[in-house]
């Protein structure tokens, strides 16, 4: 691949890499939206019901990089198109699940699947772009996601509200065939990656470096899941009208879409050192939210200039943490995939639980301050690694001149 222009083909994979990102995230997400549906049909409280939700966040971010290790060797297509298969089944199985336990194990078992799915869709992605597409490729491939926050979730709470909440399963369950037959005729025979044992995997997750690029996007979704976990209660404060809540959550959901492109351009050339001064003006996005809630005009504006800021990590991350496993352990590139991932849900989970300590302790709009500071040391984080790659570029050429 020695042009920088994608072909139809190229485009193609993309688009079916981002239609079955957008149905993963479609069944990830839309359980949050038909929740009391749930308990009230399996005779739950609500909170029960709320372990489906933490329950498939937990199991993503533990499974993920355990099953990435021990099936780095897999042919990739076989086994993306098994997995497929997989994600058919379990949906298909919540359609007629009628027992919280069974709701709750069918869910568990999806949240492996997906997190394999996701890590092995960046790879190809990785893999079968040139090197100067890559992140326009994997931007792409998030921007499934971010549409199925946008579009799937609200579609598959509408079918909830008009049937009852097992006839969204059977939505995701459509979308999953839809994937699969995308994928059984585009997806391409890659290279099998060289066997390799466990121990030599997760080696790669006691280097330094790896350890850095895993905070860097962790810092970076806490500092903004700090404060939008709490968005409704702020728009509250705000006085926003209570009927136009859920279409301010719609628009920045829109606006995230524009957040997943620009990240693309943004990991097309020297990603890292961009990224430094991104998270500064997160920072000073969140920051100015303290101020900017005391008009609704201005609020409103503030709110969606974080969404814009929210995922402009997503694909520089991603990348970096498969460029980075392919200088220290090149048998782990599987395994680095996955933790971009498991980066989101970490940070995610920390920065809920930081927003809530600092909620329950004071006035709500102190969570911007510490989303903020969050921000800040992410951007420390992002500065101390790429200053570290200039000094390693610097070492490699001056070996390079004293060889040649």
């Amino acid at each position: 691949m020695d042009t920088i222009e994608l072909t139809k083909r190229h485009w193609l994979l993309i688009l079916t890499l981002a239609l079955l990102t957008f149905v993963l995230g479609t069944s990830e997400f839309v359980i949050v939206g038909i929740l009391t549906d749930i308990s009230s049909s399996l005779h739950i409280t609500n909170s029960k019901a709320g372990t489906l939700v933490s329950a498939f966040a937990i199991t993503f971010a533990v499974a993920t990089p355990l099953v990435m290790s021990a099936t780095s060797h897999f042919p990739k297509r076989k086994w993306m198109l098994f997995l497929i298969g997989a994600f058919i089944i379990l949906n298909a199985l919540c359609v007629i699940s009628s027992s919280y336990i069974l709701l709750l194990g069918l869910r568990m078992m999806t949240a492996i699947v997906t997190g394999v799915l996701i890590s092995l869709a960046m790879i190809v992605a990785s893999e079968t772009m040139p090197i100067a597409k890559r992140g326009l490729a994997i931007s792409f491939v998030f921007g499934g996601f971010t549409l199925a926050n946008v579009v799937g979730v609200p579609i598959g709470t509408v079918i909830a509200d008009w049937y009852d909440w097992n006839a969204t399963f059977l939505l995701t369950t459509l979308l999953g065939v839809v994937a699969f037959s995308a994928s059984f005729f585009v997806l391409p025979d890659l290279q099998r990656q060289a066997r390799s044992s466990m121990r030599d995997q997760f080696s790669l997750l006691t280097h330094p470096r790896i350890l850095m690029a895993f905070f860097i996007p962790s810092l970076g979704f806490g500092a903004t899941y700090a404060v939008f976990t709490y968005l409704v209660p702020i728009l509250k404060q705000m006085e926003a009208p209570s009927g136009s809540i859920s279409l301010i959550l719609f628009g920045y959901g829109f606006i995230s879409i524009f957040s997943n492109i620009l990240a693309g351009k943004i990991a097309s050339h020297n990603a890292i050192g961009r990224l430094r001064f991104v998270f500064i003006v997160q920072a000073i996005v969140l920051i100015s939210l303290y101020w900017t809630t005391n008009n609704l005009i201005f609020g409103l504006v503030n709110i969606g200039l974080m969404s814009l800021m929210a995922i402009l990590l997503t694909t520089s991350t991603q990348l970096y943490l498969i460029d980075l496993a392919g200088i220290y352990q090149p048998k782990a590139t599987g395994l680095a995939a996955s933790l971009m991932p498991v980066a989101s849900n970490v940070g995610i989970a920390f920065g809920s639980a930081l927003g809530g300590i600092v909620y329950h302790q004071g006035d709500l709009m102190n969570v911007t301050w510490v989303g903020g500071l969050v921000a800040i040391s992410a951007s420390l984080l992002t500065f101390l690694s790429h200053r570290l790659d200039q000094k390693q570029k610097d070492t490699t050429s001056r070996q390079k001149l004293r060889t040649s």
